[in-house]
């Protein structure tokens, strides 16, 4: 008898070869996590928050990765300065600076921030790589920036001229101008299984931030353990880390940073489906069109057969 196509293997298999899924589930735990943060930006300090959940995350993957670490250690020693580098810009530097910004920006704000990644990937793929943007990505980035905007704005182009900038409005630009970075360098990561990978960096990324947090910890707000705090952190160790990151992960590998990028542009709209499930808001007619100008702009860039996935 054949294999049926919904064993856990085959859906295994099947999710692990589809960098489409995998970005939408990369997104949908990110999404999760910017809405969690602002939630518990006051009971919970930003480096705190930061540094704990990398410090489980790391305890989880570790306890998975543990077979492949013997076999993997010498090429990740050998790779030991982009292994700090990508620990820097993408564990540890990217969510201290966005938990610290969403503690006076607004979320329509940070939500328009967003939109601004994937043309930073483009620019930080032609810095280190000369990686030519192209005309088709060029024209996504922008059909996806314009659904952006009328999905915050509701459809009213005078809401985008009166936006006030706030202090954290410049820490979420260079959270992303970080992720960036991280985006890119990823194509010089080293030919190791992805959990050792992710092993690597949240263990350098927690100790990167453990001076910072002991800091935090002694001269500004400690972490108060509590039912609130547990769960964040749970939520935001199993979730928008070890599995939103080994999903990033392999879709840059399967169809490179530059293509991944524009999918980020989806979070407005899985933010606005959160907030109607959890928050009962009400989907409006902007919404759909914003959401339709972003999918034109993934099908031009990923779905016309121009950019075929990595094997």
């Amino acid at each position: 008898m054949p294999d049926s196509p919904l064993r856990p293997q085959r859906l295994r298999q099947y999710l692990w070869s589809s960098p489409v899924l995998l970005m939408i589930i990369t997104l949908l735990c990110w999404s999760g996590n910017f809405v969690l943060g602002r939630a518990v930006h006051a009971d919970v300090p930003p480096v705190g928050l930061s540094f704990w959940r990398w410090l489980l995350a790391f305890v989880l993957v570790l306890s998975l990765a543990r077979p492949h670490l013997r076999h993997d250690a010498r090429a990740l020693w050998s790779h030991k300065g982009l292994i700090v580098a990508l620990a820097f810009l993408g564990v540890a530097s990217f969510n201290t600076l966005v938990y610290h910004a969403l503690s006076t920006t607004t979320a329509t704000n940070a939500v328009l921030m967003q939109s601004i990644m994937p043309m930073l990937i483009l620019v930080a793929s032609w810095l280190l790589f000369r990686e030519p943007m192209g005309w088709r990505a060029l024209v996504a980035f922008g059909l996806s920036l314009a659904g952006v905007a009328v999905i915050v704005s509701g459809g009213q182009w005078q809401r985008l001229v009166h936006l006030t900038l706030t202090p954290g409005d410049g820490w979420v630009l260079l959270a992303m101008t970080f992720y960036a970075f991280y985006s890119a360098l990823l194509r010089l990561r080293p030919d190791v299984h992805p959990l050792s990978l992710l092993s690597a960096t949240f263990m350098v990324g927690t100790m990167i931030l453990l001076p910072l947090y002991l800091w935090e910890h002694l001269n500004v707000r400690a972490v108060q353990l509590n039912g609130v705090t547990l769960a964040t952190l749970a939520y935001t160790a199993l979730f928008p880390s070890l599995l939103a990151y080994l999903c990033f992960n392999r879709a840059v590998a399967l169809m490179g940073a530059n293509k991944a990028g524009q999918f980020i542009n989806l979070m407005p709209v899985f933010g606005t489906v959160l907030a109607v499930l959890f928050l009962g808001e009400r989907l409006q007619t902007a919404h759909f069109v914003g959401a339709a100008f972003i999918a034109t702009g993934l099908w031009l860039i990923y779905g016309t057969g121009a950019s075929r996935p990595a094997t």
